[in-house]
This record gives structure tokens, C-alpha cells and sequence, in this order.
């Protein structure tokens, strides 16, 4: 988002993720997401869902985490390795490593598993820049 007029409103959700106010991170992405025009706009709402995996995983809401995981997952694979300055092969890695707990199959709902808050992912540039 180099050069764009929503690059401080970028940085400032990853920022606010990195922070893990995923509440907040999500409603400044929806801002920017509702702004933008063509492909980012899936890259944004793969963000989105990511944030809103982590509030849910963090709130016990097992369910809702693990479907926003998925989607998240999905909405970011059409990005490679990195995009707009992240480090998204990084970040799927380290947030598949959290949710890994979450991610397999269960008889019965997964009551026991709580979000380990060492394992929660950040979002990195790649490069100095943006």
C-alpha cells in the first residue's frame, strides 16, 4: 500500500493486531476494505477474518474461530509469499501453528482447548518498506 492514501490506516491494523486488539484491527481493515477496489479487497477481508479467528479463539467461541480460520486461510493462499510488504508465508505458518489444536477432527466439540497466547501470530513486513 505504498503511496496509497490508506497506507497510515494499514499500518495502523497491523499495529493494532500486533497488539492483539483484534476488535479494533478488524473495524479499521472493514474501513479500508469498504475503500478499496479489486483484488485487495480480498486480501483485506483474509486480514479481517484472521483478526476475527483470534477474538473468537481468545472469547472460547471454538466454532467461530475455527470457520473464520478457514476462511482466512483461504482469502490469503491467492497471495504468495508476500503481499503489500507482509510476510504472509510467515504469518500462515505461525497462524496455523496457533490454531493447530483447533484444526483437527473432534467426536465431540472441543471444550478443552483454550488459545495459547504464546502462539498468537504478528504480522511482519517483509521489507523496511511498505
Amino acid at each position: 500500500m505504498e503511496d496509497d492514501p490508506h497506507a497510515a490506516l494499514f499500518e495502523q491494523a497491523v499495529q493494532l493486531f500486533n497488539e492483539q486488539e483484534f476488535f479494533a484491527c478488524h473495524d479499521v481493515l472493514e474501513e479500508l476494505w469498504s475503500e478499496t477496489l479489486g483484488s485487495d479487497r480480498f486480501f483485506l477481508q483474509g486480514l479481517i477474518h484472521a483478526a476475527v479467528a483470534l477474538f473468537h479463539f481468545r472469547e472460547g467461541n471454538l466454532a467461530g474461530a475455527r470457520k473464520m480460520h478457514d476462511s482466512a486461510v483461504r482469502y490469503l493462499s491467492h497471495y504468495g509469499t508476500s503481499h503489500h510488504g507482509l510476510d504472509l508465508a510467515r504469518f500462515r505458518e505461525d497462524f496455523d501453528s496457533c490454531f493447530g489444536p483447533l484444526l483437527g477432527t473432534w467426536q465431540e466439540y472441543p471444550f478443552q482447548i483454550r488459545l495459547d497466547l504464546s502462539l498468537i501470530p504478528e504480522l511482519h513486513f517483509a521489507s523496511a518498506g511498505i
